[in-house]
């Protein structure tokens, strides 16, 4: 888990700061300014190559997980990933118990205001937190029912 987030937590930061990889690549993906379930692997297909075959390829050398452990592994994280794209605040949703990472998290990355936060990935947000890249958020009743993500109040963006 730590190997794939550090990977996918630089590479992804990495295609937001590069003008022509995010204009190219990776605005693909941000083209879901409201990500839903389908559009967790929407990505050009040079971002799955850099961020999730290689990304799962040295997660599987460094790891030394057995290939049996490893077919758990990248389908929990596939599971993982969809679900903090399906945009929905699930009650009991074992993700958001476990993972700060989740579905809230990754909807504020997704908005235009969160686009330069929030870049970790699948599993912790430490990356985040240690590189001041992390936009705190907080759930919002809706008036119509259900829940909003928004930036939490005391964050000030500096």
């Amino acid at each position: 888990m730590i190997v794939l987030d550090t990977w996918q937590y630089f590479m992804h930061r990495f295609m937001h700061q590069n003008k022509f990889l995010y204009k190219h690549i990776h605005s693909l993906h941000h083209r879901l300014v409201v990500p839903y379930a389908y559009g967790a692997l929407y990505n050009h297909p040079v971002e799955g190559l850099l961020l999730d075959t290689i990304g799962g390829a040295l997660s599987f050398l460094l790891s030394g997980m057995s290939p049996r452990a490893s077919i758990f592994f990248f389908s929990f994280a596939t599971i993982k990933t969809v679900d903090d794209h399906c945009g929905l605040w699930l009650p009991g949703n074992p993700f958001h118990l476990f993972f700060k990472n989740n579905t809230a998290y990754h909807d504020i990355h997704h908005q235009l205001y969160g686009s330069k936060y929030n870049f970790s990935q699948p599993f912790f947000v430490i990356w985040d937190r240690i590189l001041g890249t992390y936009m705190p958020y907080s759930l919002e009743k809706r008036r119509g029912g259900g829940f909003e993500a928004r930036p939490a109040k005391e964050f000030n963006g500096d």
